[in-house]
């Protein structure tokens, strides 16, 4: 097993679980009937805008001051263009078009996780995720859902147990009434909001017992799969602290080396 802040450098949690899932994305007929027939990784797989996102992020937050979250987000948009950002996004980052803001997309929480291995403190892991959020998610549940899932990690890599981390996130979001069966049995690819996906990651999270569970619960549910599991796998890092070689090997073959060296700067030493 490879170990968060020992084993291997920075994290690699949200890069995992979008890039595992990022065949699925838009094909719902590959999904597992069971979380034991998952395949986790195919030659199709790539890094999406999920990833290349989490390390605008990463990037900014280690080069505090030096550049905008705005900049960070259209410069690393700007060397992946291919990635799958929508539309509107794209206008932004290469048309100079004006962006609302005011979004609920799920790509703040798909995002954030950097934040909770940067901040000093819950107060500000919550400042920093609004932060980052901000300049494309100002609506109030884009925020939230960026927050919530800053705070499970954030609490989760400060040692809090899973029953404190579930009594938290379920003030948050009401997830346990999620129909785990309906969840499996939809082909479709699903809205791609946080009041959706959040959900189901926190969903995948506390209904699994490893990393790879989560990875696995999160392939049999698919819908927006690679921020899904970048979402969920990224919580699982944290509270788990330690993923299968294996699956750490594989994914770094998809992962463009720029784009692997940002996420190896993200600090976890102290976690040791």
């Amino acid at each position: 097993m490879a170990r968060l802040g020992k084993d291997y450098k920075g994290i690699l949690g949200a890069a995992i679980g979008d890039i595992s899932g990022s065949y699925i994305e838009f094909n719902g007929n590959l999904k597992p009937k069971t979380k034991e027939e998952a395949i986790l990784f195919v030659p199709s797989c790539y890094a999406t805008d999920d990833t290349v996102m989490t390390v605008a992020i990463a990037d900014n937050l280690r080069n505090q001051g030096k550049y905008t979250v705005e900049e960070s987000l259209k410069h690393w948009a700007k060397e992946y263009p291919d990635a799958g950002y929508g539309t509107r996004f794209l206008g932004w980052v290469f048309y100079g078009k004006d962006l609302p803001g005011d979004s609920f997309g799920n790509g703040s929480a798909m995002r954030t996780s950097p934040v909770a291995y940067f901040a000093s403190s819950e107060e500000e892991a919550i400042e920093l995720a609004r932060k980052c959020a901000l300049p494309s998610h100002s609506h109030p549940e884009g925020i939230k859902g960026a927050v919530v899932v800053t705070q499970v990690i954030y609490r989760a890599l400060h040692g809090a147990s899973k029953e404190e981390l579930h009594a938290f996130a379920s003030t948050q979001y009401d997830f346990e009434k999620l129909d785990y069966e309906a969840m499996k049995a939809y082909t479709g690819h699903g809205e791609e909001i946080c009041q959706v996906t959040v959900p189901q990651a926190l969903w995948a999270f506390f209904h699994s017992d490893s990393f790879e569970d989560c990875l696995r619960l999160c392939h049999t549910i698919g819908w927006d799969a690679d921020t899904l599991s970048a979402i969920a796998c990224s919580i699982a890092e944290a509270y788990y602290k330690e993923i299968p070689d294996e699956i750490v090997k594989q994914a770094q073959g998809f992962l463009p080396k720029d784009l692997r060296e940002v996420l190896e700067s993200v600090p976890t030493q102290f976690l040791d």
